[in-house]
């Protein structure tokens, strides 16, 4: 039986509203339009491996309420195995209010509910998963406890740990020396480097920081300025590819979903990343979250730049 990825994290239904630009404090600005999208960084992680071909295991938390029906059979549909996404009656389905102005950048905030609650009992309940896993992905929209846990059993199982550590939030000392891949954006890597990341130099700068710290690969995503890759080689800059972006919701979700996937199939870390490009670059040129990650078999629809 082919292994499956594991994807440890959140599930939100997604409340987006796209406006010209977003409003500064007590200003009121007419919003463009309105929709309810599914999302949540662990979901959208889950359906951009399964998009990208990969066997899919989902671990996480909804209410038992409509969004949450919504959330699960959606990752149904995308084939992701999802027995191990449990409704609790105590609280709601997470949400996330979006805003996403017309040069396609977004502001988010989150209302966590369920995925407050994940615990190290619930990732216990996975635990014959994780020790089968090709990889296990994992995000910080659920509790570090959480988090730790899958690490943990990982890292005794040795199976490769990717951890996107979205939205930055301090992690135990003994957590980085047991992730394979790090994924994070200039923000993030600002946070955990201690230094302001704005260019491909000095994304390099704080990857080598990082590093250091224990992960064996340091990818920093940059938006349009690329992806810069730090590992046991160096560091080295992948420009991006050239789109007319709309909406980045899920722009990072995708590049990491397609990373995993390449790298389970035994691909180069510079091909894999490669594949990572292709797919954010057509994710960022669709609207919404889920709804915009491609499928692979679309990839070939972008121009080689």
């Amino acid at each position: 039986m082919t292994s499956s990825i594991v994807v440890v994290g959140s599930l939100n239904m997604d409340l987006v509203m796209r406006m010209a630009r977003a409003p500064i404090g007590g200003e009121t600005v007419p919003g463009l339009d309105f929709a309810m999208l599914p999302g949540g960084k662990g979901a959208n992680q889950a359906v951009a491996c399964a998009r990208m071909g990969a066997n899919v295991i989902m671990v996480g938390r909804v209410g038992i309420d409509p969004n949450g029906d919504v959330l699960k059979a959606g990752l149904a549909a995308d084939g992701v195995d999802a027995r191990e996404v449990k409704g609790l009656a105590s609280t709601h389905t997470g949400v996330a209010s979006i805003w996403v102005e017309d040069d396609g950048q977004n502001r988010i905030v989150l209302a966590p509910g369920a995925n407050g609650l994940l615990d190290p009992a619930s990732v216990a309940r996975a635990n014959t998963m994780i020790d089968m896993a090709a990889m296990v992905i994992l995000q910080l929209e659920v509790p570090i406890p959480a988090v730790q846990a899958a690490v943990d059993r990982a890292f005794a199982a040795h199976v490769p740990v990717l951890l996107n550590p979205a939205p930055a939030t301090p992690l135990p000392e003994s957590m980085w020396a047991k992730i394979d891949i790090l994924v994070l954006n200039e923000s993030e890597a600002t946070a955990y480097a201690g230094r302001d990341v704005v260019d491909p130099n000095s994304a390099a700068e704080a990857g080598g920081m990082l590093r250091a710290r224990g992960p064996d690969r340091v990818l920093v995503t940059l938006g349009a300025q690329g992806v810069v890759v730090v590992d046991g080689a160096g560091a080295r800059h992948f420009p991006a590819k050239k789109v007319k972006a709309i909406d980045t919701t899920a722009a990072g979700d995708t590049f990491i979903g397609a990373v995993a996937t390449a790298l389970t199939e035994g691909e180069s870390l510079d091909d894999a990343v490669a594949l990572g490009q292709a797919a954010s670059a057509l994710c960022v040129t669709r609207r919404g979250a889920q709804t915009s990650i491609p499928y692979r078999r679309q990839l070939a629809s972008l121009s080689p730049t």
